[in-house]
């Protein structure tokens, strides 16, 4: 184990826009999402899950993925990435001019089943035409693996069965994988055991870490990840988010709780704090709910009282 990445940056890829919203029971407008992502660019965020080209039947809140993707004002160095299951919403995210592409598995065949109808294995050779489609097109792949710290319906995932996803991804093309913690079970120590198993086939500058919240331990999980090596995560602003599939999940790590963390260690993650709290302000205003972002909260009681004070 070593004391935090040695390059001594970090990187964010905001999931917000995407898997933060993707389960609102209400539609939330293009605009709003357009805003969002507009805001979250302005704070330094340069990789954002924009969009999931997946069918508008089961996940209508992403319908209209390629109209957001067509209306972002583009900003050199920020790389735009959208989920797809298949060829067609390949085709579909590189007509709206998706700068990268994700595919989806799982650790567990029990979850496997339940969110895509098939097996772990099964969901894997599906992704490679896409796979070979995006070596053609010159757009890189990100691999995701679900219920790597426990699965809702099978409960302890051994680590040894998430190395062999993640390898397989990994040997597929997928330049990085993120590791997800879908229903926020995962603990430090189990945080750290399953990066030392997946380390040994995939390089560590391959895995990302990808916590949820449910039982508070989502950002204690990110300390864990760091102090093994590891140097990028996903997190969503203002902690939105959650899984349909996984019973009694809550929302990702708030972005700006990892931001705050890595600013305090000294590790440069290239976003302002301050901005990035004022865009997860936005979106939970636009959602009508209070931030779940603990430094958010923080940091506007700090506000209160200096003007408070200041009155």
């Amino acid at each position: 184990m070593v004391d935090l990445p040695v390059s001594g940056k970090v990187r964010i890829v905001e999931v917000g826009p995407r898997d933060g919203l993707q389960n609102e029971p209400s539609f939330v407008p293009t605009a709003t999402k357009v805003e969002l992502i507009r805001r979250l660019m302005k704070a330094g965020v340069i990789a954002i899950e924009a969009a999931a080209f997946v069918s508008p039947k089961w996940v209508p809140q992403m319908a209209d993925g390629a109209q957001v993707l067509r209306e972002i004002e583009r900003r050199e160095g920020v790389v735009l990435s959208a989920l797809v299951p298949n060829l067609k919403g390949f085709d579909a995210a590189l007509e709206a001019r998706c700068d990268e592409v994700a595919v989806f598995a799982a650790a567990s065949e029990s979850f496997s089943q339940k969110n895509i109808n098939c097996s772990v294995d099964e969901s894997i050779d599906r992704f490679e035409p896409v796979v070979e489609r995006a070596r053609q097109e010159g757009v890189r792949v990100r691999g995701y693996v679900s219920c790597v710290l426990g699965c809702p319906f099978e409960g302890e995932i051994d680590p040894l069965q998430v190395a062999r996803v993640t390898s397989r991804l990994y040997q597929m093309g997928c330049y990085e994988i993120s590791l997800g913690d879908t229903i926020g079970t995962g603990t430090p120590a189990k945080t750290r055991r399953l990066i030392e198993a997946c380390s040994k086939d995939v390089p560590l500058s391959a895995l990302a870490g990808h916590f949820h919240d449910t039982w508070g331990m989502a950002i204690a999980n990110v300390y864990a990840a760091l102090q093994s090596g590891m140097a990028s995560f996903d997190s969503s602003v203002s902690g939105i988010g959650g899984c349909p599939y996984s019973p009694g999940a809550t929302g990702n790590v708030a972005t700006e709780d990892v931001v705050y963390l890595c600013d305090e260690l000294g590790l440069h993650t290239g976003i302002d704090l301050a901005a990035l709290a004022e865009a997860g302000e936005f979106i939970s205003t636009a959602l009508g709910r209070v931030t779940s972002s603990r430094v958010a909260r923080a940091m506007a009681a700090r506000r209160a009282r200096t003007m408070s004070n200041n009155v």
